[in-house]
């Protein structure tokens, strides 16, 4: 049995990051600044930055360095560290990993030892268009969503699809003047144990309503209704 929930439209908005400006009250601590990260393939690797620190992990982790962050010092569109061992070299350019849809802000160059690799690092970025992507759940009004239930949002060039973790749904969708219109979307009614059916029920409440959608930097997708209620959903690789 299926059952016909009513058309939403929700505003789509690409949301970009932007520092605080807010100034420190005194006395206050400052926050510690968060790691930059950067990532490879063939061979696979991973950089970290932090203020004190510069780790690296190559050849698939089978090469580690670990040295002091000597700062960074400013280049064309972007800026290097030299670190002995570690040369980095980060260029503000859109990125492909190449081994999934993921692209990042920043195109990022290594040299650990004298072996030179390249990748990606930064913010990632949103996708340019819905269609042919593929999420899943996070979390639904704050709350992680149960992990015993697969959960999905997908969308094609018409129609999007899904489970919050207890029934299937679908309908056409389309995208006009930054605003996407869904619906009618039609659901089956099965029951479902345990928390599945609350969220399933949380996630269809807000859906009911225009619902904001911003990708903050980490790369996720995050739904907000009016009411402040929100569903948060990772990128499917």
């Amino acid at each position: 049995m299926t059952r016909i929930l009513p058309l939403i439209a929700l505003p789509l908005v690409l949301a970009g990051c932007a520092a605080s400006g807010a100034p420190q009250a005194p006395g206050d601590t400052p926050a510690p600044s968060a790691a930059y990260m950067a990532i490879g393939t063939e061979p696979g690797w991973t950089l970290e930055i932090t203020p004190e620190r510069l780790t690296y992990a190559g050849d698939y982790g089978e090469t580690r360095i670990a040295v002091p962050n000597p700062g960074a010092a400013p280049s064309m569109n972007g800026k290097t560290y030299a670190a002995g061992r570690l040369s980095v070299v980060i260029k503000h350019a859109p990125c492909s990993d190449g081994m999934s849809d993921r692209r990042y802000a920043d195109t990022v160059r290594v040299i650990a030892d004298g072996k030179r690799v390249q990748g990606c690092g930064g913010a990632i970025l949103p996708p340019d268009t819905l269609a042919g992507s593929s999420w899943s759940f996070v979390s639904i009004d704050g709350t992680p969503v149960a992990s015993d239930r697969p959960t999905s949002l997908a969308f094609d060039g018409t129609r999007l699809s899904g489970s919050a973790g207890c029934n299937r749904f679908g309908g056409s969708y389309k995208v006009e003047d930054s605003t996407l219109s869904a619906g009618p979307l039609a659901a089956t009614m099965m029951a479902c144990p345990g928390p599945a059916m609350e969220q399933e029920r949380a996630f269809l409440d807000l859906m009911r309503a225009p619902v904001q959608i911003t990708f903050p930097s980490d790369g996720t997708l995050l739904l907000t209704g009016k009411d402040g209620k929100t569903a948060a959903l990772k990128r499917v690789i």
